[in-house]
């Protein structure tokens, strides 16, 4: 069984990035300042934008709008190399509290049993009543 961590390693993050580098494109940015942008190649972006990689999560209208304001915020060049890194943080965190990476895991591990492994993560969350 896999940790819940490489869950998000292998498939929010790069959800987060091809969400994050479509909005990009949408605001008229070139592959290439996104790759600069985001730090990544200009293939990646690529990638991210024709689906062929990142495209596994299904995200709330929540968390669109949240990247939607994200890119704005990274065309505008209103955030830092450190900003960049929060922001994608505080997405993660958003998104582990739609269960997202709880279903994921279950799936991608075949799990059928009630599983709490994710619980050390967002505790909160999964004991609210």
């Amino acid at each position: 069984m896999r940790p819940p961590c490489e869950i998000v390693v292998w498939y929010v993050i790069p959800s987060i990035r091809s969400e994050l580098a479509k909005e990009l494109l949408n605001l008229g940015m070139k592959q290439k300042e996104i790759s600069e942008l985001l730090d990544i190649t200009q293939p990646a972006v690529s990638q991210y934008i024709s689906d062929k990689r990142g495209h596994g999560i299904k995200f709330t209208d929540d968390i669109q709008m949240l990247i939607r304001q994200f890119a704005i915020d990274l065309k505008d060049g209103q955030l830092k190399q450190s900003d960049i890194i929060s922001r994608i943080c505080d997405l993660c965190r958003k998104i582990k509290t739609d269960d997202v990476v709880c279903q994921l895991h279950k799936e991608k591990d075949n799990i059928s049993v009630n599983c709490n492994a994710c619980m050390g993560s967002n505790a909160d969350h999964h004991t609210e009543p």
